[in-house]
Order: structure tokens, then sequence, then C-alpha cells
């Protein structure tokens, strides 16, 4: 039974994380009320997941993914951002941080993003002997739009990685969610056609919208092309869609601290945060995504 930390100082904030995390079912969570009494837990029951708030007394979010990563770097951390924690956010997502989800929006996202961080996290730790010994690849994929068959694409191009050992056990697993999110958004903004804006405004007419999409022309006949190569230096991955595109000259800032605390756009944030490179066509309806293996000084 996976075990999710929720870390808050507000009794009632975490107990609220706490149950929409528990509507998942078969999920264990327990508390602690600040960063040090999370250390604590963590070092007690070695939770899968860690759900943390961002300013809390004696050690806060930022200092409780720093102390995680040095001494536990295989358990992913997600924030829940609130107003005045933005600029703290976006360093823990620099420094470590797996994902975050506003506070304004706990109920619409935090399960489904815990859920996500979870099976990726899953994925990462169960690597093959055969793809560690994997020097380079080119790979095209093709696929439909099928939400279930997007989420196993990109933990498969995240076993793929891995093997390549560009980076950290615990840097693949958060290259691993900007993958996922960048075939999100070409799923859903890109052949589907479903806004943000919608989303903001009403999550369930969001979702079936999208599932009424999935089977009306011209969108059930799209699909998403993904164009991976690796080397032992260095992954890039491009993504291209079937839909209109945008302008990406109007794309806002993602690593302005005030963008974080937008109910959505989180894919964005994360594909900047944890990639070297992130670049659209003209067009925008196709991404290019580099990860560089760091050289030491």
């Amino acid at each position: 039974m996976p075990r999710v930390l929720v870390v808050d100082d507000s009794p009632v904030d975490r107990r609220l994380a706490g149950r929409l995390i528990e509507k998942l079912g078969d999920m264990e969570v327990f508390y602690a009320e600040d960063g040090l009494a999370a250390l604590e837990a963590v070092e007690a029951h070695l939770p899968d997941v860690v759900v943390t708030d961002m300013q809390m007394p004696r050690l806060d979010g930022f200092g409780l993914v720093e102390a995680l990563k040095a001494q536990y770097p295989l358990i992913p951390v997600i924030l829940m951002t609130a107003a005045g924690s933005e600029a703290v956010a976006v360093r823990a997502l620099q420094v470590g941080a797996a994902s975050y989800v506003p506070k304004t929006a706990l109920a619409e996202d935090l399960a489904d993003v815990t859920q996500r961080v979870l099976a990726m996290s899953r994925t990462h730790r169960s690597q093959t002997r055969l793809l560690n010994r994997v020097k380079r690849s080119i790979t095209e994929y093709e696929v439909e739009s099928d939400r279930e068959l997007v989420l196993l694409l990109s933990s498969h191009m995240q076993q793929q990685f891995n093997a390549m050992k560009i980076c950290s056990e615990i840097d693949g697993l958060r290259i691993g969610i900007a993958l996922e999110e960048a075939l999100l958004n070409a799923f859903y903004h890109g052949n589907l056609e479903c806004s943000s804006k919608l989303r903001e405004e009403n999550c369930q007419e969001y979702s079936d919208l999208a599932n009424k999409r999935c089977g009306e022309s011209p969108y059930k006949e799209r699909r998403i092309y993904i164009t991976v190569s690796m080397s032992r230096d260095e992954a890039s991955w491009i993504i291209r869609d079937d839909g209109p595109g945008f302008d990406p000259s109007k794309l806002p800032d993602p690593t302005d601290p005030e963008y974080l605390e937008r109910p959505h756009g989180r894919g964005l944030m994360l594909m900047r945060t944890f990639m070297s490179e992130v670049g659209y066509n003209d067009k925008g309806n196709e991404v290019r995504m580099v990860k560089r293996r760091k050289i030491e000084q």
C-alpha cells in the first residue's frame, strides 16, 4: 500500500489534503505539522511520496525539499502552493521537488497529481538490465488521441531516459513528469482543442468535452507524433500534434513566481524547470525539449 506524508502547519489544510488523497483508495496517509516533524516522520515511516505546504515554522517547504533530496533522494515531493509562497516554490522546483498544486486547485488536482507521481516513481524504480546497456537510440512514435495510451507512452519514455543515466534517479523522475505534461498538453490542448480557461472555470465540463471529442471528427482522427533521440550525454524529445497550434510568442514566462498560483498551466512550468531547453515551432503545435548531462565543475 502506497504511503503518503502530508505536511502542513494548518490542521484544517492538512486534513483536507489527506482526505483528497485518501479518496484514491488503498492509500495510507500520515501527517506532520512542519518540516522538522516531517523529517522525523520520513525516518520512521519512509513514505512513497511527500506532499508539503511551503510556508511553515521551524523548517519550510524549501528546506524540507533540500533535506529530502540530500537524505532520501528517491522520495518525490509535491508542493502545495499558496499566495505569498510562489518565489520559494519556484526555488524548490529548481532544486528537487517533483510537481506542485496550487491550494486553490487542491480539490480538482491534488489526487490526480499524487497518483501520477506515484505511478512515475514506481516506473522509475523498475529499470531493466537490458535498457541500462543502450548507448544511443532514436525512436519515433505515432499514437492516437487515447489518454491511457499517452500515459503509458510517457512511462515508457521515462524508462528509456533513465537507462541512459544522464542524471540522478530523482531527476529522472522529474523528467518523466515533464514528458507526461507535454504529452497531455498535446492530447488535451492540441488535438482535442480543450482550453485551459475552460478547465479553470469548470473542471467537470472540461473533462466531459474531452471525452466527447475523443469520439468526434476531426478530433478522433488526430495523432501525436514523437521523436526521441538519446545518447549518454543528451536526450531530446520532439512532440507534435495535429491541432491548430497557438502563437508561442504569447506564452507567459512560467518562471515568474506569479504564474505559479494559476490553477492550471503546471505543464509549462515543469517542462521549463526540469529540462535544459524547451522550444516551440512557429505554428505552436510542436515542442522540442532537451535534457543534457551536467558537467561537473
